[in-house]
């Protein structure tokens, strides 16, 4: 069998697909579809922001990658972090050392033996050459086009005369290409010392942003063994803090003491039990940051006792009232299994659609806004700190069955990446749903939207109208929103079956 890959976008996936006809390890593929995503979408990854990975070998090795950049070295921010511009700029960025983790395991662990440069040399000729826009950049583009006239060195890389790019332009970046070359044949550690990392942080400076040489020269990907959860008679794998992966273990773990095999795939009860699970996991989500009293207390957490008493406050029949502080993010999730059965997770992102807004000179590199999702309350777990790493929601996840990646799921959705995947697993696990009936089906979307401040169930308009009113009558403040929403997350999974493997995408866009 061959290997099998997903990403948002067709030419990412053709340059991760390319890598595993070759030979290529999961890792080595997803890098260089990453590098890809980078260019193609950069309304919601790129060089400067994070990833998170997570890999499963076919030896039965499990290892996560936190390539998230830290807090730089600054005084606490006086008043509220700004969610845009040079104060949103708190942390430095990680995907590209990530990438380096993921290709020296790929080389040591998997027997990879791709070409660094030849991994991202295809995302600097996209770059060079130009790419025709998506329709989600030119939503996006649209959408911000007010706001991006301030943020520093943007409307030159992503205006045209001052407006949004239409779908279909062709997008050249000629100096994020160099900067991928340079990356390329210097290696991953140019991005942290030497030349490049001069002109990232002069750029940024020039900006407004308060960083140092040293602040960059500081990242480093954090490795550690993913949390894990018995569900169905396979083990669910996700990410550690500061990251939300313990809040999709917490929702799958409330489901797993739910008989789910006799209720209806999409009908009422299933989004009940699905919501309130979301419900009762994300009241723990608010205690979630990077310190080692979070790190300590997570077993608990996932404890049969804890899961057992969040399920038993479930009412069937009523739902629980729902005022909970929205988390804002865009990203893109991105997943392989390779022709030897090695599995790799990713999600790639500059945390809200746009990152900061800030560009760092005449780099092409587009920073993230993650300093955002600091808090300033002081003894929280996620106060801000330099050196600290900031809550974070992606989670990318692997389930595995007698040791064996068999699926690889993520989503991109931030508050909703739970959500989406409490559906997308008990679709494909509990109903028996192949990948593309599992995407396609109707999702919810607990909490705010950027265009909608209700606190309300929002569910997409192609569910069966019985099952909305029979939600409604439990108690759920329902509004709807269209169908095939990408409000309802953008996920992927590949899935790995007897005698094949089958890759799919979102239809939502």
């Amino acid at each position: 069998m061959t290997g099998a890959l997903t990403t948002p976008h067709p030419l990412a996936t053709e340059i991760g697909m390319r890598v595993l006809r070759q030979g290529g390890t999961a890792p080595e593929a997803l890098i260089a579809a990453g590098a890809a995503l980078s260019v193609v979408m950069p309304h919601f990854c790129g060089l400067g922001g994070d990833a998170v990975w997570l890999i499963a070998d076919r030896l039965g090795q499990q290892r996560c990658f936190l390539a998230i950049g830290q807090g730089i070295a600054r005084p606490m921010p006086a008043g509220p972090i700004p969610h845009r511009g040079p104060g949103s700029v708190l942390t430095t960025a990680a995907v590209v050392d990530g990438w380096q983790h993921a290709f020296s395991y790929a080389r040591d662990q998997l027997g990879g033996s791709a070409q660094w440069g030849d991994l991202l040399t295809p995302a600097m000729q996209l770059a060079q050459d130009g790419f025709p826009v998506a329709r989600s950049q030119a939503f996006w583009g649209a959408y911000r086009a007010t706001d991006a006239q301030t943020w520093p060195g943007f409307s030159a890389l992503f205006l045209q005369d001052g407006k949004p790019l239409p779908s279909g332009h062709m997008l050249a970046q000629p100096q994020l290409a160099q900067t991928l070359r340079e990356i390329a044949e210097k290696g991953a550690s140019a991005f942290y010392t030497g030349g490049l990392s001069t002109r990232i942080v002069d750029g940024l400076r020039a900006a407004g942003v308060t960083i140092s040489a040293d602040d960059l020269a500081r990242t480093t990907t954090r490795e550690s063994a993913p949390l894990r959860l018995p569900y169905r008679g396979m083990t669910l794998l996700a990410p550690p803090p500061p990251t939300q992966g313990v809040t999709t273990l917490q929702i799958m773990g409330i489901l797993s003491q739910c008989d789910l095999s006799g209720l209806e795939a999409g009908g009422a009860d299933h989004f009940h039990l699905c919501v309130e699970a979301t419900k009762r996991a994300f009241l723990h989500r608010a205690g979630l940051g990077d310190t080692p009293e979070v790190t300590d207390s997570i077993a608990s957490w996932l404890s049969a006792e804890r899961l057992g008493a969040l399920h038993a406050d479930i009412a069937t029949d009523k739902a629980m009232p729902w005022p909970h502080q929205w988390q804002h993010g865009d990203t893109v999730f991105l997943g392989a299994i390779d022709a030897q059965g090695n599995a790799a997770s990713v999600l790639q992102s500059t945390y809200f659609d746009w990152g900061s807004g800030v560009v760092a000179g005449d780099t092409g590199i587009l920073w993230q806004n993650r300093g955002a999702a600091f808090t300033t309350t002081p003894g929280h777990p996620n106060v801000f700190a330099p050196g600290k790493l900031p809550f974070y929601t992606l989670n990318p996840g692997i389930a595995l069955q007698d040791g064996a990646p068999r699926i690889v799921y993520g989503t991109q959705g931030a508050d909703g990446q739970p959500q989406t995947l409490s559906m997308l697993l008990t679709r494909l696990i509990d109903f028996g749903q192949s990948p593309a009936e599992a995407l396609a089906a109707p999702r919810f979307l607990l909490g705010r939207t950027f265009s909608d401040s209700r606190d309300s169930l929002k569910l997409e308009a192609d569910i069966a109208p019985d099952t909305v009113a029979d939600l409604a009558r439990r108690g759920h403040d329902i509004s709807l929103i269209p169908a095939q929403s990408p409000l309802a997350g953008q996920a992927g999974v590949v899935m790995q079956l007897a005698d094949a493997r089958l890759a799919r995408h979102d239809p939502r866009e």
